[in-house]
């Protein structure tokens, strides 16, 4: 079997040729939930594809329909939410490869996942399946993510492509997008992974994509995926996202997941016969699942093994990196390990560790914080739940938890949002902590105002108490080792260094998406355009809780030395980071361009490039940053084209997206683009056009004219050049103007 999978490219087209119509079109779709289909005439075995992104949930023989009550034990590490606050794309690859050990162990050949669609808004309810809000942090995250993985001779599964930033309606919704933040926000992060790390396969979304369902978009998953980027592996669809099949092949879709039972490959079959269907469309999907097999059958290790306990190592390691020291007034932490402490909250007794829905991972072990605490407090510590476990108002617990914070030097306050407020197929209905958690925090903060929040949540939530107490720690969801890497930072045996991904706004109302999320009628619209996440808080100056980028430290970082130079390629940035502090430290040092005086609309600033920098205390490292010049571009809707803007950028370097702390300039030649002129083109487009331009302008600028007024020029300048030829007594006739515009557009 294996020497028949082997064969050389060529062999294998002519095994195609030898196939049936009705193999082939049985190659296209599921042998069952999670197989692909073998032919066992001609020795092509399947292989199976299952649930990701965090960990590896395979379905246990004889789980239920989608195995998510029983899934083989494997390590759960932390989720997309978590990840991405890391901003460390090497740590994310030794995830990706680890996953890929697991998947192999477990005879998977591909892994669902990444996920990296952009968050639009706090309430979609599969945000902490997503990295960011920023698509240049999830692109880089994500690439990290499947070249680990795929190292392993594992495929991902790029998703979900494209626009799936909500669960409301997802089998149907359209998301109705303007090309430009289309292209600038949220295919970019999809673009970026498919050119740096050629996924093996891409996963395409339930909802439609301006009115067409993403399974069958030509555009999407041939135009732009195939012949503008260059994607060389497989388009999967998503567990039942097929609308039409031969709809859906014919546009770029190569395997329907999971098995429809044969309904759907006797309408291939039959299309073909019927002449509808071009049997050459159908082996160009044949040949893409050929491939596929190929690769996971000779990547396949039947002894393959892992080492458990390094995996649940690692994911401490990652969740540590992950945390995000919101606010640390005074000194607040880290605290002694015989300091005076209680814990309070039933979530450090009984963790959310990770979201609900396809991704649920059957742990080999969970930590919880308060016994990992208790570790290395190397006391007991006195805990009280404070609620109950599904987070609700329980009177004898809070005043429990009252009467321990009373007695404490520090309290640990654990809130967070159950899995029940949060999952797939559902969006949140607003960013609240539970009401009876926030009860609680106020009764617990009178009583004892050195009070500590720890977060556990999916998404962003609000924070009403954030300036009565001394520190934060958001959380996250921190899969299954996340109970020992809080007690690690909270003790300060890791200094934090995760950043947010994404914006905690004061008030839902300030969001960008909070006027258009989720729709009506299966439709929704994306009427904030290009200002998704901070790019929108930025321009309109709301003030945020927290900004995008920030976290902070257990030492201070000073920067100095910033400089910027222009490449081929790009720009590298360089910064010399100062570690001024006592402790070992790591800094992520941000990015974020601007082009003053810029001819399209922009946000205030953009990031364009990240640097995670570990910096021993008393130490300085230079912090060494390339913005791709394709990063600096935006999407031209005239000329259909990425175009970079020449001009003096404005190169921002600091903490945060508001925590800025150097500025230098550096002058980047701009592309050429040249829109073909014509009779619409706008009076100021002509005279703007190197060949065009100075005959117009001398003919209506000649004696005589009313345009030689200067002022009357201004009023008409976006007056369309064909209308101005009716007027009367003008200087140029129309068939003038006529030969003028294709002359300069013949020489362009």
């Amino acid at each position: 079997m294996t020497d028949t999978l082997n064969r050389p490219a060529a062999d294998r087209e002519v095994r195609v040729a030898d196939l049936t119509l009705e193999e082939k079109a049985s190659l296209t779709s599921g042998a069952s939930f999670w197989t692909t289909e073998p032919i066992e005439r001609v020795g092509l075995p399947g292989i199976m594809l299952t649930d990701g992104p965090h960990g590896v949930r395979k379905q246990r023989a004889g789980a239920d329909h989608l195995g998510i009550a029983d899934s083989v034990p494997a390590t759960c590490f932390p989720p997309a939410v978590a990840l991405g606050s890391s901003f460390d794309p090497e740590l994310l690859e030794r995830v990706g490869v680890a996953l890929g050990e697991e998947s192999l162990a477990e005879d998977v050949g591909v892994l669902l996942g990444p996920g990296i669609n952009i968050k639009r808004s706090p309430l979609c309810g599969r945000n902490f399946e997503y990295l960011s809000e920023d698509p240049i942090v999830s692109g880089v995250m994500g690439t990290a993510l499947v070249r680990g993985l795929q190292s392993q001779g594992v495929g991902a599964s790029l998703k979900h492509f494209a626009a799936n930033n909500q669960e409301a309606d997802r089998m149907r919704v359209s998301a109705d997008v303007d090309e430009r933040p289309l292209r600038e926000i949220y295919l970019r992060g999809f673009q970026r992974v498919v050119q740096d790390a050629q996924p093996w396969t891409v996963m395409c979304s339930y909802n439609r994509l301006n009115g067409v369902y993403t399974s069958e978009d030509p555009w999407l998953l041939t135009s732009v995926l195939r012949d503008e980027w260059g994607f060389e592996g497989l388009v999967v669809s998503d567990w039942g996202a097929v609308n039409h099949r031969v709809t859906g092949l014919v546009a770029g879709l190569d395997l329907e997941m999971p098995s429809s039972d044969g309904r759907t490959d006797a309408e291939l079959v039959a299309a073909v016969r019927a002449g509808e269907l071009d049997e050459a469309a159908l082996d160009v999907a044949v040949r893409r699942n050929l491939d596929l097999v190929h690769k996971a059958v000779a990547a396949a290790r039947p002894d393959a093994t892992y080492d458990v306990d390094a995996h649940h190592a690692l994911a401490r390691e990652v969740a540590a990196a992950s945390i995000v020291l919101l606010r640390n007034e005074g000194g607040a932490l880290p605290l002694e390990p015989g300091a005076s402490v209680a814990v309070v909250g039933e979530l450090a007794r009984t963790p959310r560790y990770q979201g609900a829905g396809s991704s649920l991972i059957n742990p080999h072990r969970l930590d919880n914080a308060l016994d990992e605490i208790r570790a290395v407090a190397g006391a007991e510590v006195p805990f009280a739940a404070g609620y109950s476990a599904d987070g609700t108002a329980d009177a004898a617990l809070a005043d429990q938890a009252v009467a321990a914070a009373s007695a404490a030097g520090t309290v640990l306050l654990f809130l967070g949002v159950p899995a029940e407020l949060e999952s797939e197929g559902f969006d949140r209905d607003d960013i609240e902590l539970p009401a009876a958690q926030l009860e609680l925090a106020d009764r617990v903060i009178a009583a004892n105002p050195n009070t500590v929040v720890v977060l556990s949540n999916g998404g962003v939530v609000r924070l009403p108490f954030a300036d009565r107490v001394p520190a934060i720690v958001e959380g996250w969801l921190l899969g299954q080792a996340g109970g020992g890497a809080v007690a690690d930072v909270l003790y300060g045996r890791v200094n934090p260094s995760g950043r947010l991904a994404e914006t905690i706004p004061h008030r839902l109302e300030d969001s960008p998406a909070f006027l258009d999320f989720p729709g009506e009628h299966s439709r929704v619209r994306y009427g904030e355009g290009l200002f998704v996440g901070y790019r929108w808080y930025d321009a309109r100056a709301i003030d945020v809780a927290y900004p995008f980028g920030h976290g902070l430290s257990y030492t201070d970082f000073e920067y100095a030395d910033a400089s910027a130079e222009a490449t081929a390629d790009g720009i590298d940035v360089r910064v010399t980071v100062t570690n001024t502090g006592d402790r070992d430290g790591a800094e992520v040092v941000q990015v974020y361009s601007a082009l003053p005086g810029s001819s399209v609309v922009r946000a205030p600033r953009e990031l364009k490039g990240f640097a995670k920098v570990s910096v021993p205390a008393g130490e300085s490292r230079v912090a060494r940053v390339h913005l791709r010049r394709d990063d600096l571009a935006y999407w031209d809707t005239r000329a259909d084209a990425w175009i970079v803007e020449g001009g003096a950028y404005e190169l921002s370097i600091g903490a945060s997206s508001r925590d800025l702390r150097a500025t230098v300039s550096v002058d980047v030649a701009g592309d050429d683009v040249r829109v073909p002129l014509s009779m619409h083109s706008s009076i100021g487009e002509v005279v703007e056009d190197p060949i065009a331009g100075p005959v117009i302008r001398q003919a209506l600028a000649a004696e005589g004219s009313f345009m030689a007024d200067p002022a009357m020029f201004k009023m008409l300048a976006s007056f369309p050049i064909g209308r101005l030829t009716s007027f009367p007594n003008m200087p140029l006739d129309r068939d003038e103007v006529e030969r003028v515009l294709a002359e300069a557009n013949a020489r362009s």
